[in-house]
């Protein structure tokens, strides 16, 4: 527990968590922060970083699955430090590693997810204890039209308490996605996707603009 006077409320790194489509640019984001990236990758979709000079990456594969919880939680706590950024890609593809593991230790299914929500709301909250700025992403779901509009018919591909738990801490969640060949990021709840932004009143974005409440701060 933590205990903060009126007036010495520190500043923290803000957290994004972004999903969409496989194509539309998730992993490339990273290129936005500034300072010393730690990228965790799940997935192994690394080649839109490879030019890039300030991003270390960690990349889990199948023999890591088995023991994936503990290599990520060691893995924070030994790199982190030094670090400003921290980039988890993709989330979806741990949270199937984690299940599957979970899975393996317990045959009670319900049991099982209360678990995995649990180990997931716990790596949210390390990641906002490290006071640096977090971003995630994650794949999505395509639900189907609703109505003529198609409201709430995209979701990350996660198990939707998981997803709660998980974003909990998250200053940003949106959806990103490709239109007229111009990349966009959702921030609007109203559209009835998974969505929120308690950073400033932005509700649509180009992709490219992310972080510029940030950086503007920084100036």
């Amino acid at each position: 527990m933590k205990i903060y006077k009126s007036g010495e409320i520190p500043q923290v790194g803000d957290m994004y968590f972004i999903f969409g489509d496989g194509g539309t640019g998730k992993t490339s984001l990273a290129k936005q922060f500034t300072g010393r990236k730690l990228l965790l990758s799940f997935d192994g979709s690394t080649n839109a970083i490879a030019d890039t000079k300030d991003i270390d990456v960690i990349a889990f594969d199948d023999q890591d699955a088995p023991r994936i919880q503990q290599l990520v939680t060691d893995a924070l706590t030994k790199f982190i430090g030094n670090h400003d950024v921290v980039i988890i890609d993709n989330v979806t593809a741990l949270q199937n590693w984690v299940l599957e593991n979970i899975d393996g230790a317990s045959k009670d299914g319900r049991q099982n997810y209360q678990k995995l929500q649990i180990w997931f709301r716990n790596l949210g909250m390390q990641l906002r204890n490290t006071n640096k700025s977090v971003l995630a992403t994650a794949h999505q779901n395509d639900n189907g039209t609703s109505g003529l509009i198609g409201a709430g018919r995209y979701s990350p591909d996660m198990n939707e308490k998981t997803f709660n738990a998980f974003t909990a801490p998250f200053d940003i969640v949106g959806r990103i996605y490709k239109e007229k060949g111009e990349r966009w990021i959702d921030l609007d709840t109203e559209q009835g996707n998974h969505a929120k932004n308690r950073i400033d009143n932005r509700l649509l974005i180009k992709a490219n603009e992310l972080t510029a409440q940030e950086k503007k701060e920084e100036q």
